[in-house]
């Protein structure tokens, strides 16, 4: 009887050891819009980014071609759709379909700056929604999670049929403006719009008191404010202009402006996007700004590159939320 019951478990054990499942592995891929940021975060996680051939047909159509197994994988796709916009937009989507046609168990997106996302809401009758489309063409691709840093608007977050974890680069800009010690400082909201991510980092800042820019946009031309008005004290102060995206940083410009004008001592600009499109790098650098802090969730041209300009590295955040993810750790304990 006992040599029967030792041949039953042998048995047992050797089924168990040919059919037992093991965690997936982690891959990371990039494309081609960041690249520089996601061979840091790989870096920082002590791995190295999967091999992918992505170059253009003659035409300009994307060839995408993952070079090794990825079957079961946790897969980890690192790539803002930043400029240009729709070249990287494309990219993921076809990088994210040929992932799931090889049998990736989870296609994670890590989104450092998400493109089309400032057109949120109809503003005006026969506009878009392109927030809502991007989110419906990434979950139509096979997209099973977002990693999303700094959304222009929080409710976009519900424009995905699927998981969407978004990060702040809050603590990292917060922190390097401690390390400044500005004596006086104010945290100024470039519009009413910004004020819940301005409370958010003057709380980061052992509670700085808060002012509040109000502008009003253009309706006929795209990135042009007509008037401004500022609530709140800044005299004397050393002002903090918190905004999620720089584009052609006209706003700030004429933020920094109207501060300087009510008595403000200097102007620092802190943002997450630093897109600076045309002309946005020399408004900066002409500008009455004294610095402005940044992330490398863009990559900015050499031909951009200012003595004003100062990009702190979002890697280490971005590493953590993706060792977190794959752990199914938290993550909103990182912002806590």
């Amino acid at each position: 009887m006992s040599s029967e019951c030792g041949v039953k478990k042998q048995i047992e054990v050797e089924a168990y050891n040919k059919f037992h499942w093991t965690a997936p592995e982690v891959k990371l891929f990039s494309g081609r819009a960041n690249a520089p940021l996601a061979q840091d975060i790989a870096s920082y996680l002590g791995s190295s980014l999967g091999k992918v051939n992505i170059s253009p047909f003659a035409d300009g159509e994307l060839y995408v071609k993952v070079l090794e197994s990825v079957r079961g994988d946790d897969v980890f796709i690192i790539q803002p759709t930043c400029p240009p916009v729709n070249e990287s937009l494309m990219e993921l989507l076809i990088l994210t379909d040929a992932l799931k046609r090889a049998s990736a168990e989870r296609i994670n997106v890590v989104m450092p700056y998400f493109g089309y996302a400032r057109q949120d809401r109809k503003a005006t009758g026969r506009e878009p929604i392109t927030a809502k489309l991007i989110a419906d063409l990434l979950c139509t691709a096979g997209v099973h999670r977002i990693i999303a840093l700094d959304l222009h608007a929080t409710q976009i977050m519900g424009f995905f049929d699927t998981l969407v974890d978004h990060l702040f680069a809050s603590p990292v800009l917060a922190q390097h403006i401690k390390e400044l010690n500005l004596n006086d400082l104010v945290v100024v909201s470039p519009d009413v719009g910004g004020v819940t991510r301005a409370r958010a980092f003057a709380k980061r800042l052992d509670e700085a008191p808060l002012a509040i820019i109000d502008k009003r946009r253009s309706h006929t031309t795209k990135n042009t404010v007509e008037v401004f008005n500022l609530i709140g004290d800044v005299k004397g102060k050393s002002c903090v202009i918190v905004d999620d995206i720089i584009d052609t940083a006209g706003t700030v410009c004429k933020a920094s402006e109207l501060l300087l004008e009510k008595g403000a001592r200097d102007v620092y600009v802190c943002a997450t996007h630093l897109l600076l499109s045309g002309n946005g790098a020399s408004n900066i650098q002409n500008s009455p700004i004294k610095k402005l802090i940044g992330t490398n969730s863009i990559p900015v041209a050499p031909e951009r590159q200012i003595s004003k300009l100062e990009q702190i590295s979002v890697a280490p955040l971005l590493a953590e939320a993706i060792c977190r993810i794959h752990n199914r750790d938290t993550v909103s304990s990182m912002f806590e």
